[in-house]
């Protein structure tokens, strides 16, 4: 080899250890994905002899991130199989291309990482006595594209954080919904379990005494849809419950003004089934309306199950709602009354099976006299053992309201 092709290949090499040095320090400095693609373009159009490039890296799907010297626009060509393929360096009209337009190209470089596939490299040489360096192209490919994946992860990371965070603050904020003290004493006893299949969920439960001390409400809502915003529709609903609730023992004006601003905030595209009782101890009678929701199983001083279905349709769906009927129940002085959500009877086994509303009033008439608290570990061991300890798939609210009025 003469001295002037030493020289060459000298001054080549120098060119590539400055190119790598380039693409490294550019790493460290953090510069975004769109300026590593600029500077990776730049130096193998200002240091190799290169006439055409294209780079293919994955992301959602095989994207074109660089290309020059092309007659094709490959931002819009899909890859086909015989190139993806392509596990080591290889000559194009070596290779049955199903995709006729990479034939501009000579040789198709494949960029690894640990065995894992992260770009091809599509180049051809500015004349047929020059040879392309492909090993020095995979190594600047390799260097650029492992630093990338890296911050993606690392933004990918920042995200899932702070997406922690918001759910963090979003389950704080709706576990304020909730009551924080239910009433247990002679005359009345409530308990209540409530566990979101995410972070948070979208039921809702409540009990409110009126202003006339003589009266209470308890209610149960549950959602369309999961996550932040069923939650954050929820909190909405909640704090008109309450602003109206307290003044209104009317079952009928409270659902209705309910519906209005449901219709209004959520531009009917999220609905909600409801169901509210207000019990009188003065009339020792349970007026309700049930809103599309899960009937309500009442127990009048006996294990017989009746179902509170009387009310209208789901909320939200319709302004004005297009019918409402308010049911009662007289004679009312010493009962339980069991609300839930359809994620208790939607329970389901390996077997595809729901638990069902008839297995829920077979286990509240075994256990009518069991204490609440002890009811409630019941029925969730009840569910666990049903669905093998298979994971709820949605959000499980159930409530207890035990009341004795005899004596009043």
């Amino acid at each position: 080899m003469d001295q002037n092709s030493l020289q060459t290949k000298f001054f080549q090499k120098e060119l590539e250890v400055n190119a790598l040095m380039e693409i490294t320090q550019a790493v460290n400095n953090n510069l975004p994905e769109e300026d590593l693609y600029k500077i990776f373009e730049f130096t193998l159009r200002a240091n190799l002899q290169m006439e055409k490039l294209s780079l293919f890296v994955m992301e959602e799907d095989w994207e074109c991130k660089v290309q020059f010297g092309t007659s094709q626009d490959f931002t819009q060509v899909k890859m086909g199989q015989t190139c993806l393929s392509a596990r080591k360096i290889t000559y194009i009209d070596q290779m049955d291309l199903d995709v006729s337009c990479f034939e501009e190209f000579e040789i198709i470089i494949p960029v690894l990482h640990k065995d894992r596939l992260l770009a091809f490299v599509f180049v051809k040489s500015k004349g047929p006595e020059i040879n392309v360096d492909t090993t020095f192209i995979q190594a600047l490919s390799n260097i650029m594209l492992v630093a990338i994946e890296n911050k993606r992860l690392a933004r990918k990371q920042l995200e899932q954080q702070a997406l922690q965070r918001d759910m963090e603050i979003a389950k704080n904020v709706q576990n304020y919904l909730f009551p924080k003290d239910l009433p247990n004493n002679d005359k009345i006893h409530i308990e209540a379990y409530y566990q979101p299949c995410r972070t948070v969920g979208g039921d809702y439960y409540d009990y409110i005494t009126l202003e006339q001390d003589d009266q209470f409400v308890v209610c149960i809502a549950d959602v369309s849809g999961k996550g932040i915003p069923a939650a954050i529709l929820m909190s909405n609903f909640q704090a008109v419950l309450r602003t109206i609730s307290r003044t209104a023992d009317n079952p009928v004006s409270v659902v209705n003004e309910l519906n209005y601003h449901l219709c209004k905030n959520a531009n009917r595209e999220n609905f909600i089934t409801f169901f509210l009782a207000v019990y009188d101890y003065k009339k020792k009678d349970l007026r309700y309306i049930n809103a599309g929701h899960n009937p309500p199983l009442l127990m009048n001083g006996k294990p017989e199950v009746e179902k509170l279905t009387v009310g209208t349709t789901v909320l939200g769906a319709f302004e004005p709602l297009p019918f409402i009927e308010m049911g009662r129940v007289e004679d009312l002085d010493k009962f339980s009354l069991f609300l839930f959500t359809d994620g208790l009877t939607e329970t389901f086994n390996k077997a595809e099976e729901e638990f069902g509303s008839e297995r829920l009033e077979e286990f509240l008439q075994a256990n009518y006299n069991t204490p609440l608290s002890e009811l409630h570990s019941k029925l969730l061991a009840e569910l666990y053992n049903f669905s093998e300890e298979r994971n709820f798939t949605d959000d499980l609210t159930f409530l207890s309201c035990r009341v004795n009025n005899a004596s009043v």
